[in-house]
């Protein structure tokens, strides 16, 4: 299929919706095989029985299907409030895709279809969604909440999203994550999509993180690469020319001839970000735009279940 007959099909909110829903009814139908056994009964229905609430409104007719305890979630209960932060800076938009690619292929088209997958399942759930989105600017900003007319504005401005930026964008993410955490006045669950690539310095960025935790909020970060390429330097040793996607900057190299300090330096810095995220307990997921996206759902789940 080629990139521009996607745009078609992807041209209207509807669209997405329906390949996130197909993405969402694909995973709920196999959680019989999963830890979350249980919940597609009646996914929108029920919430996980912690222990000392009340049993009052425990569903014993699921618990005898299940062997687990739900309770019945009621419509005027206060439910979850989650903020989805994508950068859309122009490394995010790498690679570039070929004719008989997915527009979920790359960075900005995977944190698409990926965000546009949980609000399916947040929406599913009742639950209040909001929406960041930033790059050398504070591009977009819409506060939690669950109506229907809400999500489809989300959707729209989604697919913005997956036109190739014309011009180089940098990625200022210490400046609009502090912004962000500054606008989340109500304890919710951040969800920050990002490759993490910016030439800041990297205590300013963790404590740019940090502060997204302020006021008990939980913080998961999807940590998105194209693994084969920027973590594994996958690359046929042809001379190539390397362009840097924010600044512009060229370099013409031998891959095999840096192939073995990339991938040192690559993996150094991952695991920085890794172990100073769980210093700050901040839920760390590293993803692969060549993944499916139960990785994504199933961590949502798990993460919601600890919010309490």
């Amino acid at each position: 299929m080629k990139i521009e007959e996607q745009k078609e099909l992807v041209s209207g909110f509807q669209h997405l919706e329906l390949l996130a829903n197909q993405i969402v009814e694909g995973f709920i139908s196999g959680m019989h095989k999963s830890p979350f056994h249980g919940f597609s009964a009646e996914f929108a229905e029920h919430k996980v029985y912690n222990a000392g609430e009340s049993t009052k409104h425990i569903d014993w007719k699921l618990f005898a299907k299940t062997d687990r305890l739900y309770t019945k979630r009621f419509e005027e209960e206060t439910n979850l409030r989650c903020h989805l932060i994508i950068d859309n800076s122009s490394s995010m938009h790498y690679p570039k895709l070929n004719d008989n690619q997915f527009f979920y292929e790359n960075k900005i088209g995977f944190s698409v279809l990926a965000s546009a997958v949980l609000m399916n399942l947040l929406k599913k759930q009742r639950d209040a969604v909001g929406l960041s989105i930033y790059s050398d600017t504070y591009e977009y900003y819409a506060p939690e909440k669950g109506s229907d007319r809400h999500h489809r504005m989300l959707l729209n401005n989604l697919e913005n999203l997956l036109q190739t930026p014309k011009t180089s964008k940098q990625t200022d993410t210490i400046t609009y994550l502090h912004q962000i955490a500054e606008k989340m006045h109500r304890r919710s669950m951040i969800v920050l999509f990002t490759d993490m690539f910016q030439g800041e310095d990297d205590e300013r960025l963790f404590k740019a993180l940090q502060h997204l935790k302020h006021n008990k909020h939980k913080v998961v970060l999807f940590h998105v690469t194209d693994k084969k390429t920027e973590f594994n330097f996958d690359f046929d040793n042809a001379p190539r020319k390397f362009i840097d996607l924010e600044t512009g900057d060229e370099v013409n190299l031998f891959a095999e001839n840096v192939k073995e300090d990339y991938e040192k330096l690559v993996k150094n810095y991952f695991d920085k970000v890794a172990n100073t995220c769980a210093l700050y307990k901040i839920k760390y997921v590293p993803v692969s735009v060549d993944e499916k996206f139960e990785k994504i759902m199933t961590t949502y789940l798990i993460e919601k279940q600890k919010f309490g």
